[in-house]
C-alpha cells in the first residue's frame, strides 16, 4: 500500500496536520475485535504487548511510520503496551499516549473558555500525574489558531512528528498525556499554523532552563510549607494602618559568592543571608526585581518570557519557595516585581505564539510598545486576562508570596501613552483610555484582594489618574498602594541643588502634601533612581563628601518621617559611591568606612524608631495624622511637621534644616507640654555627623506655629531631628 493510497486521516497523522490524533491512533472498535495504530517514525517494527495473551506484531504501511494491527474477539477496556525497534537494533517499550482520555474536564474547558479558571496553572502547563495507574505528564497548551500543535523534547529526540496533540474544541486548547515522562524533563511545543513551524517554549512552564537555553523543564514541587502562623497573621493585619518598610533588591547583584567564582548567591544561599540582613535593618517586606524567567540578564526581570518560572538562574522553583519561606520566618513579608503590560519579541516565547497576534495586539499601534521595543497585553481577550490574573493569583497561593508591584501602570491605562498623535487609536468614545486595561486591573485586584488576604497590590503609576488605590466598587482601580512619584522627583530635585540655591525651591518639599492623602502612597527610591546615568543617591548631593553624606542622611530621615510608606532599593543603606550594574555586586566594603557605616546604622535606626512610633505609620493616608508646623521658612531651608497616632496620644515632631549652617535657639512649636527628647538626629557622630545635638528640652506655655507650646532647639546643619514625648518611667 502506497503512502499516498492510506486514508485521508492517515495522510493527516503522517503529514503532521491532524487535529484529533487520539481518533487515529491508539485503540479502537473495529469489527468483532479492535484496531490499534501507533505512528512513530523511524521505527522498522512494532508490536502491541497485551497485558494478558501473546505479543502481536504491528504492519507499517508503506514505510510511512504508521503501524496497525488486527486484535480478533477482542473488547475494551484493552491494557496494553507498544514495542518499537529500530535498524540498529535498539528497542523501546512504552505505554501508548493514544490510549489515555484527556485530562481535562468539561469544568476547565467551561471556565477556559469564559476566561475566568483562577487555577490555570493547575490545568495548562505540564502537570505531573497518574492516569489509570500510570505515572507520566500531561501537557496542555491554549492555541487556537495552530493547525496542529505537538509535545516536543528530550523524550523523543525533539521530533515533533511523534506526539501530536488533540484539539479540545473551540476552547483552543491542545492536550496529550504522555507516560513515563517526569520532573526534569525538557520540551517545547511545536505549533504549525499556515506553513510556519515554531517551537514555542510553555506559557505556563513553572521551571525553564538556565538562560540562554529557553526550553521548558517538567517540575512537580516537593515543598511542605510551614508559615501557616504566617498568613494567618497577615490576613487579619490592616495594612495601611500598620508600618511597611520595603528593601527593594535585585537577586543577580546584591552579593556575590567569592569563594566560588565570585558568582551571585542562589535561592538558598540568599534564603540564609539576606532574611538575616534585611531582618537587622528593620525592614518589614523585601520587594524583588522580577523573579520570572528572561532571557536577558540586562532586562533585571522587565522583559518576562516564563510567567509562571521563577528565573533558574538561581536554583530551583522549590529553592525559590524556601527562599520566601525563610523570610517569613524572619518577620520578612515578600513582595515580586509583575509586568503585566508588555512582553519580549522572542521567537520562542509568547509572541504570535499560535501563528496569530494571539497574547498580543494585532495592530502594531495597540500591540507594539514604542519605548521598549516590546509587545503590549490584548487585555480585551478574556483568554489573555485569565492569563495574567492566574498568574498573579499563581505567585501569590504557589509561592506564598505577600504581594505584587505591578510594573508600568501608565503604559497600561493610556492608549497614547508614549505615542505621538497618528500613532494611536482611540477607545469607542474618542478617548486615550484603554477601557480594556482598565477593567483588566480592577478585576486583577478585586480577584487578588478577595483570595488572598492581606495581599499588597501596588502600581507604579506616574500620572494624575484618579482612583488608583481606590476600592474598584467606587471606581477606583483597586489597588491597595501607589507609588509617589511626584514626591520622589520633587525631593530628589531640591536635595540636588545646592543649599544657598534651595531656598527658591522651598515648594518642591510642601507641594506633595497638597495631594498626599488623595491615594495610599508608598514614597520610592527605588532601583531607577540609581540607574541609566543617573548616579547613586550618593552623587545626586551637592558638596564634598561629607555634605553628600549629610543630605543623604537628612534626605532618608526626612522621608521615614513623612506621610507614606517607605521603600529603599538596595545599597541605599550602603551609601553606595558607583550607580547601580545588575553585573556586580554591591560594594560591601564601604563598611569598613566609618562614614558609610554610619548611614547604614542611621537605616537601622530610622526603620526601628519608625516601627515603634505609632504616630508614623497609623494614620498614614489620613490628613488629621499629619498637621505643618512649619512651611514657609524657605529662607532659612527649614520644614517642621508633627505626626499624630491614630487616637491622638503618640506625636512625632519632625524638623529638618535643609540648610548648611547650625540654626540655633530656633523655636518649633509642639502639641503639648513637658519634656521632649530626640529619638533620631541624622547630624549624630554615630552616623557620621558633626555631633550638633539639642538633646532633651522642656516646652514652654508659649503659643508658637500654631501651637500652644514651643521650645527653642538647636537645629544641626543638612539634618533632620525626630521629638518625641518624654514617657515618665
Amino acid at each position: 500500500m502506497k503512502t499516498a493510497a492510506l486514508d485521508p486521516a492517515f495522510r493527516q497523522i503522517v503529514s503532521g496536520d491532524h487535529h484529533d490524533p487520539h481518533n487515529v491512533l491508539g485503540v479502537h472498535p473495529e469489527g468483532s475485535g479492535l484496531a490499534v495504530r501507533a505512528f512513530r517514525p523511524g521505527a522498522i517494527a512494532m508490536r502491541v504487548l497485551p497485558k494478558r495473551g501473546a505479543p502481536v506484531e504491528m504492519e507499517q504501511l508503506d514505510g510511512s511510520g504508521l503501524f496497525a494491527a488486527y486484535l480478533p474477539r477482542r473488547k475494551p477496556p484493552f491494557d496494553y503496551r507498544l514495542e518499537a525497534t529500530w535498524a540498529d537494533g535498539t528497542t523501546l517499550e512504552f505505554d501508548d499516549p493514544y490510549s489515555f482520555p484527556p485530562a481535562l474536564g468539561e469544568l476547565d474547558m467551561h471556565l477556559i473558555g469564559e476566561g475566568r479558571h483562577e487555577e490555570l496553572w493547575e490545568r495548562l502547563g505540564a502537570q505531573e500525574r497518574e492516569l489509570g495507574g500510570i505515572r507520566g505528564t500531561a501537557f496542555a497548551v491554549w492555541a487556537p489558531a495552530a493547525r496542529s500543535v505537538s509535545v516536543v523534547g528530550d523524550f523523543n529526540y525533539w521530533d515533533g512528528r511523534v506526539h501530536p496533540m488533540r484539539s479540545l474544541g473551540s476552547t483552543g486548547v491542545w492536550e496529550l498525556f504522555l507516560p513515563g515522562v517526569g520532573a526534569g524533563n525538557r520540551y517545547k511545543f511545536e505549533v504549525r499554523h499556515a506553513a510556519e513551524t515554531r517551537l514555542k517554549a510553555d506559557p505556563l512552564a513553572e521551571a525553564a532552563e538556565v538562560p540562554p537555553a529557553t526550553a521548558s523543564v517538567v517540575f512537580s514541587t516537593a515543598h511542605t510549607w510551614a508559615d501557616d502562623d504566617w498568613l494567618e497573621q497577615r490576613a487579619a493585619a490592616d495594612l495601611l494602618a500598620r508600618p511597611l518598610s520595603i528593601y527593594e533588591l535585585h537577586l543577580g547583584s546584591w552579593r556575590w559568592n567569592p569563594l566560588e567564582g565570585n558568582r551571585p548567591l542562589n535561592y538558598r544561599e540568599l534564603a540564609d543571608e539576606l532574611a538575616a540582613y534585611v531582618a537587622d535593618l528593620g525592614f518589614t517586606h523585601v520587594e524583588l526585581l522580577p523573579v520570572m524567567e528572561h532571557p536577558f540578564s540586562g532586562s533585571w526581570g522587565y522583559q518576562t518570557t516564563g510567567y509562571y518560572a521563577p528565573t533558574s538562574r538561581f536554583g530551583s522553583p522549590d529553592d525559590f519557595r524556601y527562599l520566601v519561606e525563610s523570610l517569613h520566618r524572619a518577620g520578612l513579608g515578600v513582595i515580586l516585581d509583575w509586568v503585566p503590560a508588555h512582553f519580549p519579541r522572542d521567537d520562542w516565547a509568547l509572541a504570535r505564539f499560535d501563528g496569530t497576534a494571539l497574547y498580543e495586539h494585532a495592530d502594531p499601534r495597540r500591540g507594539a510598545h514604542p519605548d521598549w521595543g516590546t509587545l503590549v497585553f490584548n487585555s480585551g481577550r478574556v483568554e489573555v486576562r485569565n492569563f495574567l490574573v492566574a498568574n498573579a493569583l499563581y505567585w501569590l497561593k504557589a509561592f506564598h508570596a505577600d504581594g505584587l508591584r505591578v510594573d508600568a501602570v501608565a503604559s497600561m491605562l493610556y492608549r497614547d501613552y508614549s505615542r505621538a498623535p497618528g500613532e494611536w487609536i482611540p477607545n469607542e468614545y474618542g478617548g486615550n483610555e484603554d477601557l480594556e486595561a482598565i477593567a483588566f486591573l480592577q478585576e486583577l485586584n478585586a480577584v487578588t484582594h478577595g483570595q488572598v488576604p492581606g495581599v499588597i497590590m501596588a502600581a507604579e503609576e506616574s500620572t494624575a489618574w484618579p482612583g488608583v488605590s481606590r476600592p474598584t466598587s467606587s471606581g477606583g482601580l483597586g489597588f491597595g498602594f501607589k507609588w509617589n512619584m511626584g514626591w520622589m522627583h520633587d525631593t530628589l530635585a531640591y536635595l540636588h541643588d545646592d543649599p544657598v540655591h534651595r531656598s527658591y525651591h522651598h515648594d518642591k518639599l510642601t507641594f506633595g502634601l497638597l495631594y498626599a492623602f488623595t491615594e495610599n502612597f508608598i514614597l520610592p527610591l527605588s532601583h531607577d533612581e540609581v540607574v541609566h546615568g543617573k548616579g547613586s543617591l550618593l552623587s545626586k548631593m551637592p558638596g564634598d563628601r561629607w555634605k553628600q553624606l549629610a543630605n543623604l542622611r537628612a534626605l532618608y530621615s526626612y522621608m521615614w518621617a513623612h506621610p507614606g510608606k517607605k521603600l529603599l532599593f538596595m545599597g541605599g543603606e550602603l551609601a553606595q559611591e558607583q550607580e547601580w550594574s545588575h553585573d556586580r555586586s554591591l560594594d560591601w566594603h564601604l563598611l569598613e568606612d566609618p562614614a558609610h557605616a554610619g548611614v547604614h546604622a542611621l537605616v537601622r535606626d530610622l526603620n526601628r524608631a519608625y516601627r515603634t512610633e505609632p504616630a508614623l505609620w497609623e494614620r498614614d493616608f489620613d490628613p488629621s495624622g499629619f498637621a505643618w508646623l512649619e512651611a514657609g521658612d524657605g529662607a532659612s531651608n527649614v520644614l517642621a511637621f508633627v505626626r499624630l497616632s491614630g487616637d491622638g496620644a503618640r506625636s512625632v515632631v519632625c524638623v529638618c534644616n535643609f540648610s548648611d549652617v547650625v540654626r540655633p535657639a530656633y523655636r518649633v512649636g509642639l502639641p503639648h507640654g513637658g519634656c521632649w527628647r530626640e529619638l533620631v538626629n541624622s547630624d549624630a557622630v554615630e552616623y557620621g555627623g558633626s555631633g550638633v545635638a539639642t538633646g532633651t528640652v522642656r516646652a514652654e506655655e508659649r503659643e508658637w506655629m500654631s501651637q500652644p507650646w514651643s521650645a527653642e532647639l538647636t537645629l544641626p546643619p543638612l539634618a533632620v531631628i525626630w521629638l518625641g514625648p518624654e514617657v515618665p518611667g
